[in-house]
């Protein structure tokens, strides 16, 4: 599975998100969604860290834990996860920021409080 390329992960991706919003639907807290995407994920053999800690350096200063995504896949595509009834600026600010910051290539913002699930993805490439 570390041989997928971004895309083929990202398809893999938003094939779990999408068998996670059928089971629960709308409504839940973030976390929910992010633990039972994690399961969806690593049952698929995929490498997922959960709340990946990444430091920002800001001119002679290292902030050791400057920012958390929310998941990570094979080390490649960031997972920004949402429960908002409105993705905004801010949202897509966020996780080109993380893609920035982390030398990554794609991200998704998946948001879970829609009643369809491919309304609420965002897919972001840098």
């Amino acid at each position: 599975m570390k041989d997928k390329t971004e895309n083929e992960l990202s398809n893999m991706i938003i094939g779990c998100a999408i068998e996670v919003h059928k089971h629960l639907g709308p409504g839940l807290l973030e976390s929910a969604y992010q633990e039972c995407l994690y399961y969806e994920l690593t049952q698929k053999g995929l490498d997922v860290v959960r709340e990946k800690p990444f430091p920002i350096v800001y001119k002679d200063v290292k902030l050791d834990h400057g920012y958390r995504i929310d998941l990570l896949v094979n080390n490649k595509v960031v997972i920004v996860i949402k429960t908002v009834e409105n993705l905004t600026d801010v949202h897509a600010a966020q996780i080109l920021t993380y893609l920035k910051l982390g030398d990554f290539k794609m991200g998704l913002i998946l948001n879970f409080y829609v009643t369809m699930l491919k309304n609420g993805i965002k897919r972001f490439v840098l």
